[in-house]
């Protein structure tokens, strides 16, 4: 662009100050764009937070059902009704609480959603030494802790935007799921040592205690969000109703939900009952099943690292679909460990490396398409119509693989999932995404 000369110095070169200071501001956002979240503190006092809650959701999530079937020896039936209890809030409050978050600061409802989950796991071990811990009483824990855990994640999925600049919401997101890959790896073998030494009901503690640290972390990151004015909140439903046409009315989100939602279907029948398929029917100890997981979780920490790779290799719209190539034909190997129980561990280790892997690319690349395709003021919407359309088959899920399991036996329910698993990705294969390389970043 050319630059008029100034009347007033007819004849003379503009002074070269003029012409920075013209362009200072493009140089410095742009500069900001480039900067590392390494060097951002206040993002990094949020991510240390988290990181510590992850590792202890880990430990939590191997002691709860070694707790329930070793020790309080609950049926098919009852561990159903309790992987059911975990996710049931998905379905019950996850559309309204997409909507009321949007009138809220997110990390507000975070810190709260913290305390609350702290304060319930600590009833366990609590119950436990009174002697009166029952089934019933963990999987009330459980659906209290799944309704905190609706607020927090969609409001987690909602905050990036509000705490890193446009350019480095990929960054960010990246960084997140590679700690939650690092807790996973981390995680669930320190649960089965701590369930080892210290029995499930007091290695739930270790999971409080990481709770409570990511309620301080919180109350110490800071972030730019400005608050929904109250003159233009409308009637909830049609809030909720706004969240949930916009996720459709985008042809790339309704297949992305599609593929998840069936995806996450077929799979609970499967994962729902994988404790007693590990504990009981290959006779494993809690050790065992937490180096499983952990392991595993190796190929989400290489899925994490490699997905910009990936994601320039072939394009950010195709990765999507082959991703969900990779874990839909991967489910098959769960079943198909029962019938080699010789070869089974390294088996589910090998499927669980895969499964993390695939599923770590397409969650990194599609999350952070939805973040960057959605309105700041519609994020919590439109994560929690994605939440209740994709989770809120879980619970559905979980009852049918407890009932499935009584009726039919733990194997053969796990072939169903596994032979579902595999339509899950037709709606991104078959989609317009192969004929793309990078997604749009306005409404088509």
């Amino acid at each position: 662009m050319s630059q008029s000369v100034p009347d007033s110095a007819a004849g003379s070169p503009p002074p070269a100050d003029d012409a920075d200071a013209a362009t200072a501001p493009a140089r410095d956002a742009a500069a900001l764009e480039r900067t590392t979240l390494w060097r951002d503190r206040n993002f990094l006092t949020l991510w240390g937070g988290q990181a510590l809650s992850q590792f202890g959701a880990q430990v939590t999530e191997l002691a709860i059902p070694v707790l329930a079937v070793l020790v309080l020896s609950a049926s098919e039936w009852e561990v159903g009704l309790l992987g059911a209890a975990q996710v049931a809030a998905f379905l019950i409050v996850g559309l309204p609480a997409g909507a009321w978050i949007d009138r809220m600061r997110k990390r507000h409802v975070m810190i709260v959603a913290d305390l609350v989950r702290a304060l319930a796991l600590a009833t366990i071990p609590v119950l436990w030494l009174l002697g009166v811990l029952q089934i019933w009483q963990l999987v009330a824990v459980a659906l209290v802790m799944g309704i905190a855990t609706v607020f927090f994640d969609v409001s987690y999925q909602s905050i990036v935007p509000s705490l890193v600049r446009p350019g480095q919401i990929a960054e960010a997101n990246g960084k997140l799921e590679s700690t939650q890959q690092l807790a996973g790896l981390a995680g669930p073998a320190a649960g089965g040592a701590l369930v080892s030494a210290l029995t499930a009901p007091f290695a739930i503690l270790a999971t409080v205690g990481t709770y409570l640290a990511s309620f301080v972390a919180l109350l110490l990151t800071r972030d730019r969000e400005e608050p929904h004015p109250r003159d233009e909140e409308r009637a909830l439903f049609r809030e909720i109703g706004e969240g949930v046409r916009w996720v459709f009315s985008n042809r790339f989100l309704r297949r992305i939900v599609a593929t998840t939602g069936v995806s996450n279907l077929f799979s609970t029948l499967s994962t729902t009952l994988l404790p007693l398929f590990l504990l009981r029917e290959l006779g494993l100890t809690p050790t065992a099943m937490g180096v499983i997981f952990s392991l595993g979780a190796i190929g989400g920490l290489v899925g994490a690292v490699s997905t910009p790779h990936i994601v320039g290799w072939l394009g950010e719209a195709r990765a999507i679909p082959a991703s969900a190539i990779g874990f839909s034909l991967v489910a098959l190997v769960l079943p198909v460990a029962a019938s080699v129980p010789q070869i089974a561990f390294p088996l589910l280790v090998a499927q669980s490396f895969v499964i993390s892997f695939t599923v770590l690319v397409y969650n990194i690349t599609q999350v952070t398409f939805r973040q960057r395709v959605t309105p700041g003021r519609l994020l919590g919407r439109m994560n929690a119509s994605i939440r209740f359309c994709v989770w809120g088959v879980m619970p559905l899920a979980a009852l049918a693989a407890g009932g499935l399991g009584a009726w039919l036996g733990v194997v053969p329910t796990m072939w169903i999932g596994a032979i579902g698993c595999l339509l899950s990705a037709l709606p991104v294969v078959l989609g317009p995404f192969w004929r793309l390389r990078d997604l749009p970043d306005a409404m088509n």
